[in-house]
């Protein structure tokens, strides 16, 4: 597991300057099928770190790439927001950097996926069409124009929590939409379960805690287990 450099991929690319990503690699002997990762909206932590380790202990070379290289998580987070707005904009470049490291890699079969979680989820969804084979969408915003956004996108596993009071009804709408777009997928949601809710620990700064745990927001290991089932089985199916 190592901390790269991608500085000079995305500078090709109008893309983060300087640009970070965390390589978590399988055991053994590759090459392996990659996927890139896009964290939640407090940054690549340990516990998307974690994430990361366990789509490489499942067989995957997987790139955490770091959206807030470029300065303060703050004022990273406003470019980042606003590029996934416009659906244009350094973060894209980004995330393409980090797919192009891993297709010129030794170590990558040439199949790759995409991965995100919270904000990451919304550009996994947002980049389903731009080279990747497959994207987990885990409690990601929808686009505004989504069913303009889907047509042509790789196969997508979506899973969101029916306590997310920032997602009501993404479920199904993204469920109808690959449905007319034709996009082989599985969409599920989750009764228990609210934003966040496959990270194994509490995540963000300390002093928000309590206030995101009043609201449910955080880890729900039931539902964690099963929507990381799905994903397994559906990279299996679409990465190999």
């Amino acid at each position: 597991m190592i901390d790269l450099d991608l500085s000079e991929l995305a500078a090709d690319r109008d893309g983060s300057q300087p640009l970070r990503g965390y390589l978590a690699t399988p055991p053994g002997t590759g090459p392996w099928p990659a996927v890139v990762m896009i964290h939640e909206i407090f940054g690549l932590d340990e516990v998307m770190r974690g994430h990361a380790d366990r789509l490489a202990g499942l067989g995957y070379l997987t790139l955490a790439v770091d959206l807030f290289s470029a300065g303060s998580t703050a004022r990273c987070l406003v470019t980042t927001m606003s590029a996934m707005m416009r659906g244009r904009g350094r973060a894209f470049a980004d995330i393409s950097a980090a797919h192009d490291f891993l297709a010129a890699s030794p170590d990558c079969t040439g199949k790759i996926g995409v991965i995100g979680f919270c904000i990451g989820g919304g550009f996994a969804l947002l980049t389903a069409k731009n080279g990747f084979d497959a994207a987990a969408v885990n409690y990601g915003q929808l686009p505004r124009r989504l069913d303009e956004n889907v047509v042509g996108a790789c196969p997508i596993v979506a899973s969101y929590g029916r306590r997310d009071p920032s997602l009501k009804g993404a479920a199904a709408r993204l469920d109808a939409a690959l449905d007319n777009a034709g996009v082989a997928h599985d969409v599920k949601e989750y009764p228990a379960a609210s934003h966040a809710f496959l990270n194994d620990a509490e995540a963000g700064p300390r002093a928000l805690r309590p206030l995101l745990r009043i609201t449910g927001i955080g880890p729900e290991p039931d539902s964690a287990k099963d929507a990381w089932n799905r994903i397994e089985r559906f990279f299996a199916t679409h990465l190999h």
